[in-house]
């Protein structure tokens, strides 16, 4: 099939690419000037998707690398690294964040362009990796050298069919494909259209190997779902940060779109590589997608719980694993207390707030549970468990058991005794948001929350931000209640 008119829309104008050429040529000069200047043994290279050409439209952030002589101590590259990088941050008058990856790095907001300066090792030839950030220059060099110009359009292709159904992103709030694995998954099939024609047949821990390393079988990539080796290493797998949901999204993607492709069906086919249109919240004031929200939670007859708290300030990267970690071990605790969560997710802003959501077909329990013992066949057994218990005790099937009132009648009351200081250490939480949920979390059911969405969301001073967000969450809980709208159009 011919992209051509859809390539138009993902290319970035001749115009983006002059401005930001310029911007990346002028950021490496002032840091290698001042390298030589100074006598720091540094340079800077441009890597990542604008170096390799494979950026979309007006998603051009800039990757500059400062790599250092293999030999030089850490501590030097640290220190030296980010002094070059807020010094070309001040030269052009920039807005820096630092920000911590194997080490610091620093982003800048230099002409309007997001740009990462981030001290890395010059490995040279075969030199094992001191740090995660060293291969990306090699990964650059890479694809520039393998990747030929008509494929750099079908990269562009995949990007964006991957951003849309919602499988484009490495970091762990994703869990999807990185920009370097499109690009090797294309050097592998030739074509976007190809690489779509072969993941609709892939199978759990589907294996590619480039260089023929004869790796991908190893025991340490046994777990993931896709294998692709690093062509510049074969002991990495480039897919170990693709959770099995985000690969299972794009199999099925892929074969609903290709369904249209061979039917011809050229209006189907676009809708694929523009967001989606949500008809059912088209026009609609938050307080109207709130009430569509609460009448279709009410329709399930299921009961949904939230919980509020705010979190510290910590980076996105290491925020997302402990939020996971902890809602998922509080719904474990909740099954175990035989109350059954159907569904669980989570929002957050990334910088002041966040909302776990859980949705329960069994939120009430009875006055009294049968607690079982020993079976009954060991006798010592049964005579111990009666010592405990007296004279309750009766058999029950193989086992002796006795009828005991519930400490927790509700799946409310049983996540405020887990959420206090004192009984926390029964689940799983993140180390950094444990003070803020167990001091400063609120519990509402999902009707009582969104009754009140504007205050709720009224913590940014920016009334517009405020119903941005407001927005971004109830997108969320409209996803989480009609599940697979992406992949499928």
């Amino acid at each position: 099939m011919n992209y051509e008119l859809i390539l138009k829309e993902l290319k970035p104008s001749q115009e983006e690419r002059d401005a930001i050429y310029e911007t990346t040529k002028k950021v490496i000069d002032f840091i290698n000037e001042t390298c030589e200047k100074e006598g720091i043994n540094a340079k800077a290279n441009a890597v990542g998707s604008v170096a390799k050409n494979t950026w979309l439209k007006g998603n051009s952030d800039i990757d500059i690398f400062i790599s250092f002589p293999y030999d030089e101590e850490m501590d030097y590259l640290k220190e030296k690294g980010l002094y070059l990088a807020y010094k070309t941050n001040e030269a052009f008058d920039g807005k820096a964040s630092e920000h911590y990856a194997s080490h610091p790095y620093l982003t800048c907001d230099i002409d309007g362009y997001e740009v990462d300066i981030v001290p890395c090792y010059d490995l040279g030839e075969d030199k094992p990796i001191k740090s995660a950030v060293d291969r990306t220059i090699l990964h650059t060099n890479y694809i520039k050298s393998h990747l030929s110009k008509e494929q750099e359009d079908e990269v562009l292709l995949l990007k964006k069919f991957m951003a849309v159904i919602g499988t484009y992103g490495s970091e762990f709030k994703t869990g999807g494909f990185a920009g370097y694995l499109c690009e090797l998954l294309i050097l592998n099939y030739g074509t976007f259209e190809d690489t779509l024609r072969a993941a609709q047949k892939w199978k759990f821990h589907t294996t590619i190997d480039l260089e023929d390393f004869g790796t991908a079988n190893d025991k340490i990539f046994k777990e993931d779902p896709l294998v692709f080796i690093d062509p510049t290493d074969e002991n990495r797998n480039v897919g170990a940060a693709l959770r099995i949901e985000r690969f299972v999204d794009f199999i099925v993607a892929s074969r609903n779109f290709l369904a249209f492709v061979d039917d011809e069906n050229l209006d189907k086919i676009s809708e694929f590589f523009r967001p989606l249109k949500k008809q059912h919240l088209f026009n609609k004031s938050n307080e109207e997608i709130a009430d569509y929200i609460v009448e279709s939670f009410n329709d399930r007859q299921t009961q949904t719980l939230v919980i509020k708290f705010p979190i510290p300030e910590m980076s996105a990267d290491a925020l997302h694993p402990q939020l996971l970690k902890t809602i998922d071990s509080i719904c474990e605790k909740l099954e175990a207390e035989e109350f059954s969560v159907f569904k669980h997710a989570y929002w957050t802003d990334e910088e002041k707030c966040v909302i776990f959501t859980i949705e329960l077909n069994v939120f009430k329990q009875g006055k009294y549970y049968i607690h079982q013992g020993p079976k009954v066949w060991p006798q010592k057994a049964c005579e111990n468990f009666k010592a405990k218990w007296g004279d309750a005790l009766y058999p029950l099937d193989e086992y002796m058991v006795l009828t005991r009132e519930r400490q927790f009648k509700t799946a409310k009351e049983f996540i405020t005794h887990l959420l206090k200081l004192e009984n926390i250490h029964i689940i799983k939480v993140g180390k950094n948001i444990k003070e803020a949920i167990c001091n400063d979390y609120a519990l509402f059911e999902i009707d009582e929350f969104l009754n009140d969405l504007d205050n709720h969301f009224n913590y940014d001073a920016d009334k517009m931000n405020s119903e941005e967000l407001a927005f971004d969450y109830l997108n969320t809980l409209d996803d989480f209640l009609n599940p697979g709208q992406y992949i499928k159009r």
